[in-house]
């Protein structure tokens, strides 16, 4: 394969063991192929996952990991095949950044769901048997696939959250149909994933409910972020009073939580869509099988409706609500990620405070 450049050092931040914490590390990625486009990294989202795989939660990290999967930058080179991408364009990289472009579901753009398993842009093997390294870092180069346009009229700070939060909900909502104006929206859980489920509902001109256990979620709910009703999950008597209201339901919520509650509230064939990974799912078959309800899950998404989104996005000017920090604070950032205090993504500013 032909290449253009040498390698050249990578400064990123890594954790070295399961304690999580990131220092500063460096290292080297490929030269660019004839496919590929190298990014110099301006910002980058933090998710959960970084706090997963730093940490070791699955026990299969593989240190140092170099986290961060909402990526967003400046293309600085392109392999000689590439004809995407221009060098001084804007773009992004979310959580995959490779898969076999040959099964049924690459052919569609759906790469997520790869046979042959979509190689994650952090702590991953890749096709040449590195592990994959993050945004955490200077720069990136990815194979032009899998990195996508970002209008530069939107700003790339508030573009990096969409590369995996704004996906994860676009996606199953676009899948199930939920952009049909006038329909109504639950939305469990008001953090990364559900605040944009919110934006995206009241985009496609949605009846938006917040549903949530927290009674001091309710001004933000609907001063902030424009939804139209809010429900006190733990009142009885609110949630028997929003029995059947619900075309869907979006399930953004992390820890263990009841089931059954929720599935009452959805309308005869509702879609109930499960965005986190409790440790157990259980309801009634009556809540699912009576009023004919579907039962659902999704990841992320394939790079067509990535796309698609970022587009959608910027269009109808939906931005993440985001705080953007400096590297030197990220260890603080993912412990508050950890405590849920965050409204609603950190972002960090790679450009201006990563030292090169």
């Amino acid at each position: 394969m032909s290449s253009e450049g040498v390698n050249e050092d990578c400064i990123g931040w890594a954790a070295t063991d399961s304690s999580g914490v990131l220092s500063p590390y460096k290292f080297t990625r490929r030269a660019v192929g004839e496919d590929d486009v190298y990014i110099k990294i301006t910002h980058c989202g933090v998710c959960y996952a970084d706090v997963i795989w730093t940490r070791n939660y699955h026990h299969d990290s593989k240190y140092p990991v170099v986290p961060g999967h909402e990526i967003a930058g400046i293309v600085t080179k392109v392999g000689s095949n590439v004809h995407r991408f221009n060098v001084g364009d804007h773009v992004g990289v979310g959580t995959y950044v490779n898969s076999c472009r040959d099964c049924e579901y690459c052919n569609h753009r759906a790469e997520i769901n790869c046979v042959k398993g979509s190689v994650f842009t952090f702590n991953a093997v890749d096709v040449d048997g590195t592990i994959t390294k993050g945004g955490y870092s200077s720069y990136i180069v990815v194979h032009e696939r899998y990195c996508f346009v970002i209008p530069k009229n939107y700003p790339l700070a508030s573009a990096a959250p969409l590369l995996c939060a704004g996906i994860t909900v676009y996606s199953p909502m676009i899948r199930h149909k939920m952009n049909q104006p006038g329909k109504s929206l639950g939305v469990i859980g008001l953090g990364g994933l559900g605040h944009m489920a919110v934006k995206f509902g009241k985009a496609f001109g949605l009846n938006v409910t917040i549903l949530s256990s927290s009674i001091s979620k309710k001004e933000e709910a609907l001063t902030l972020l424009g939804a139209d009703k809010f429900v006190l999950s733990s009142d009885q008597e609110q949630m028997k009073a929003s029995a059947k209201s619900l075309d869907f339901i979006i399930d953004t919520a992390s820890g263990d939580h009841p089931f059954d509650p929720y599935m009452s509230l959805l309308k005869t064939y509702g879609v109930f869509v499960l965005l986190g990974f409790p440790s157990v799912i259980k309801f009634s078959p009556a809540n699912l099988n009576i009023g004919m309800k579907t039962f659902s899950g999704s990841v992320t998404g394939g790079t067509k409706d990535i796309q698609e989104m970022i587009d959608f996005c910027a269009a109808k000017e939906i931005f993440p609500n985001i705080e953007v920090i400096p590297i030197e604070y990220v260890n603080e950032a993912i412990d508050r990620v950890v405590n849920r205090d965050v409204k609603y993504r950190f972002v960090i500013d790679i450009e201006n405070s990563l030292k090169t």
